[in-house]
């Protein structure tokens, strides 16, 4: 979101590393907008529910242009869509949504070392240095990005392997909605934007991993949806576990719908989750 998203209160703690007065609109303030605040509060409250389950390991999965496999420390940027904002330091590697989900985990890092009120060390695997914040935290981070045009039952496999490779994970799923009404008459509704929009945000808040497994890739190019791929990568890694759905935030700011949800399994006296989604 850029510039966008941050709020005027509070610009050095809510917004991307790097950004400044340059991102900010034509006079220069921070703009601040409740939808876009509710949406980055969504995103952070799910990003806790991960990392208080107490995983192993947190994969983050994200559609890009093909299919690879980056460190936890791994570095991304916005400066291709004219932003000065980046997510960790170093050369920037990762595609816009581990850009994303990586600068979410360098928040969750930074708030995690504000809160003790003093150093603390992450997990043994991460490599200070090179992504601070993010390597405070307490597990194992993969960062793995999935082809946008991966079919299907592809998906599916991926997300049944990420599931299987740790006792305990959690799975970060970063992907779009629907964008299409962003290039036709913005505020007009497109009827068939807001029905694939609907049943994502139903399959999302049901955690139902079927619906989401039934996503039809012929519509990604039409709607413009970039999330169907790592959906599915989650309905994968879901699948055959019972598991408690809760729909965070849907908004559609700039006519392209964003929806936040968390998935867990429901905790028990014996035993606390084992995966979180």
């Amino acid at each position: 979101m850029g510039a966008a998203g941050l709020t005027a209160a509070r610009p050095a703690e809510g917004g991307l590393a790097g950004a400044g007065p340059a991102d900010a609109g034509q006079d220069g303030a921070w703009p601040a907008d409740a939808e876009l605040s509710g949406l980055r509060a969504s995103c952070a409250a799910a990003v806790a529910g991960l990392l208080a389950a107490g995983p192993d390991l947190l994969v983050v999965v994200g559609g890009a242009a093909c299919g690879a496999v980056y460190a936890g420390h791994a570095a991304g940027s916005l400066r291709d869509f004219g932003i000065t904002a980046a997510a960790g330091s170093g050369e920037p590697v990762l595609p816009l949504s581990l850009t994303a989900g990586a600068w979410l985990l360098d928040q969750a890092g930074e708030k995690r070392r504000r809160t003790a009120g003093r150093a603390l060390p992450g997990h043994p695997d991460g490599r200070p240095g090179t992504g601070p914040a993010r390597c405070a935290l307490p597990c194992r981070l993969l960062l793995r990005a999935v082809a946008a045009d991966l079919p299907p039952a592809d998906c599916l496999r991926l997300g049944a392997e990420l599931a299987g490779l740790a006792p305990r994970v959690a799975l970060l799923a970063m992907g779009d909605a629907s964008a299409r009404k962003a290039v036709g008459v913005p505020g007009v509704a497109d009827p068939a934007a807001e029905r694939y929009d609907a049943e994502v945000a139903a399959a999302l808040s049901a955690a139902d991993p079927d619906r989401l497994a039934s996503l039809d890739p012929a519509l990604d190019g039409e709607l413009l949806v970039a999330g169907r791929a790592a959906w599915q990568v989650l309905a994968g890694a879901a699948d055959g576990t019972a598991l408690r759905g809760h729909l965070r935030c849907a908004v559609a700011p700039y006519d392209v719908t964003y929806l936040v949800a968390s998935w867990a399994a429901p905790a028990t006296v014996a035993q606390a989750p084992k995966k979180s989604w």
